[in-house]
């Protein structure tokens, strides 16, 4: 797969750099005959330049990793996404469309607004912007980063500390001698840092207190990937570009610091060819909790603004609970670091929580409209799609599988638990258990008790659950066997079709699409086939079961088998869910395509409606049905 994307990429650049490529100034000229680079639109978007190819240049420059655009007429962002390749290969988007794109029927698009703030930040000249007292803060482990940092660094309006945690002895010294060479660094720290820490332990180590004393600091660190076979600096470039680089996107951070005194942290919304999800604690919150302790801050949603990648500007005194302790190295979280899912991952989720806890406002700035913003919903943006829309990201796909619940199923009442509090009813007034809590508890604890003997493997059925619960309380297993339908008779009265997409399912299997279904649950196979007959679905469809096979998608082992199966069929695949981690993280991990969509508790909560306890039966019956129709489609925009 990955040496196939090579080939790909390496042919996007080849048609791009052969020698028909076009000329700056030409292709500035065709650009702007054609309507497709508008230099007054431009500018009022993204600032003054001294001339209209200098703002060309700019665009061509920022546009291979920035979803900024040209025009009203050319969508950078749907270019790049329709055409990954080119986005992979470094190539400039609307010249290779102009001089390419256009004759190789690649799809284009004028400006899309995928987001509009609802609220704007406007930069005011103050006359002491300047003076702020300011700390630049780097963590560099490749070498040719220095140059890179160098080269924003010539750009900044004013005069810099630098500090430096560096990989090598040798990328200390470059950094020394590079940064020292600039006229507007006044002084520059760099020490030689352990392999521990990621980009934040280092300078926690070695300069916390120390960055108290500024007023402001900005926190970048080197970053690449290698995924197409040639070095990706994207991210890196779109966080850099609007944190140190892009000169009219600076002095107006500077400004609103200087003028706003309740902004506190601030950084570019998250970059945009990541997946919707970024913005989720994903497995992180139980790495939080020492956090919350410590500083009385909130994890309770599941989605939430934070600088992703670990790169922003801030106050210090914003950070201070942060920056005012004393760390070693021993603090943090020994290499290898898992991709995600470690105490790291958590505190980089925590700052912009904690700039809040502090009294300060967290802060963004929106390349597409060239915004800054305190509006904090752009996490939610990429969850606003019709259901032709979810249909058309999907239907040129040969497999398509899909969760089951909360995906095509919803719960009348959305509590998964209610089905065995309405059996706990019956089984207290039969004189078995003195609560329905009691009967849930216990019931639990059975299915637990199961997956402790199978040393947390696999997974295990509704019947094995009751069957334990038979021994616990010496029970005749035929009694228990019956609870065991029972539970599963009252969920099934319970279950909803999510309309929307179950017509997608249809529509999909008339396409000549396969269908499978891949859900990780204690029913049997055959319940969960009877459960999707009762919400509609008729077409033919392939069904895996964790507690038929076994795996599950949330220890991984489930999509190691179907990558097998999709890897032996040599179709395309992709598969939908609203689980972050098991339908859409861990899924990826094993790439495969996918799309997350949003559960009804998620939707409802991004909605801004205040989340209510579902732990009892009067709170169950009164939010419960609500939020399971609010959360009926999965999107916003239905």
């Amino acid at each position: 797969m990955r040496n196939k994307l090579r080939k790909i990429v390496r042919r996007a650049q080849q048609s791009f750099e052969m020698t028909t490529r076009p000329k700056v100034a030409k292709a500035f000229k065709r650009a702007v005959a054609e309507g497709l680079f508008d230099v007054e639109w431009y500018q009022e978007h993204y600032g003054t330049f001294p001339h209209p190819l200098a703002a060309f240049n700019d665009y061509n420059e920022k546009s291979k990793s920035s979803n900024i655009n040209p025009s009203a007429h050319f969508d950078t962002e749907f270019y790049l996404r329709s055409n990954v390749d080119i986005y992979l290969g470094g190539v400039e988007p609307l010249t290779h469309y102009m001089y390419h794109g256009r004759y190789e029927h690649r799809a284009s698009s004028g400006v899309i607004n995928r987001w509009l703030p609802s609220t704007q930040l406007l930069a005011k000249e103050t006359g002491s912007w300047k003076q702020q007292k300011i700390a630049i803060v780097l963590h560099i482990f490749y070498p040719d980063f220095v140059e890179k940092f160098a080269a924003s660094l010539k750009r900044f309006p004013t005069e810099v500390d630098v500090f430096v945690t560096a990989a090598t002895e040798s990328i200390k010294t470059s950094s020394l001698k590079t940064f020292n060479e600039l006229q507007n660094v006044k002084k520059v720290k760099a020490v030689l840092c352990e392999n521990r820490g990621r980009n934040f332990g280092p300078f926690l180590v070695n300069f916390s207190k120390e960055l108290l004393d500024y007023d402001l600091m900005c926190h970048l660190h080197s970053k690449k990937s290698l995924y197409s076979g040639r070095e990706q600096t994207q991210w890196f470039d779109y966080q850099n570009n609007y944190l140190l680089n892009d000169k009219h996107v600076v002095k107006s951070v500077l400004r609103l610091f200087d003028e706003q005194k309740e902004l506190g942290i601030y950084y570019p919304t998250s970059f945009w060819m990541m997946p919707a999800w970024v913005n989720h604690w994903t497995c992180n919150k139980g790495f939080a909790e020492g956090f919350v302790n410590k500083w009385g801050i909130d994890i309770s949603d599941n989605f939430l603004n934070y600088p992703v990648g670990g790169m922003f500007w801030a106050r210090p005194q914003a950070l201070a609970p942060l920056l005012n302790e004393n760390y070693t190295y021993s603090d943090f979280p020994e290499e290898l670091l898992p991709n995600d899912g470690s105490w790291l991952h958590a505190l980089e989720r925590t700052l912009g929580l904690l700039a809040e806890k502090q009294g300060y406002q967290q802060f963004f700035y929106y390349p597409p409209q060239g915004k800054f913003t305190t509006d904090k919903s752009y996490i939610s943006s990429s969850y606003y799609k019709s259901p032709e829309g979810l249909q058309s990201d999907i239907q040129n796909f040969e497999i398509v599988s899909f969760d089951i619940f909360d995906t095509v199923l919803r719960r009348e009442f959305s509590e998964p638990d209610y089905a065995k509090f309405k059996l706990g009813k019956e089984l207290v007034v039969a004189g078995y258990f003195v609560s329905e809590l009691d009967f849930i508890t216990q019931r639990n604890n059975a299915e637990l008790a199961c997956r402790k003997q199978r040393n947390f493997e696999g997974d295990v059925n509704i019947y094995e659950a009751y069957e334990k619960l038979s021994e616990i309380l010496d029970l005749d297993k035929t009694l228990t066997e019956d609870w065991a339908n029972r539970e599963f008779h009252f969920d099934l009265s319970m279950a909803l079709p999510k309309e929307e997409m179950v017509k997608i399912v249809q529509e999909l299997y008339a396409m000549g699409r396969e269908i499978w279904f891949v859900t990780d649950i204690y029913y049997t196979k055959e319940q969960i086939a009877t459960m999707l007959r009762k919400i509609g679905i008729a077409v033919p469809y392939k069904l895996f079961v964790s507690s038929d096979l076994r795996k599950r998608k949330d220890a991984g082992t489930m999509w190691t088998f179907i990558k097998g199966l999709v890897d032996e069929s040599k179709k395309s695949y992709i598969h939908v869910g609203d689980n972050v981690r098991s339908d859409a993280q861990i899924c990826g991990d094993f790439g495969l395509q996918n799309v997350h969509i949003l559960n009804p508790m998620d939707k409802w909560a991004i909605a801004g409606f205040e989340t209510p306890l579902l732990n009892n039966e009067k709170s169950i019956l009164k939010w419960g049905k609500q939020i399971s129709n609010f959360g009926r489609y999965p999107f916003f925009g239905e």
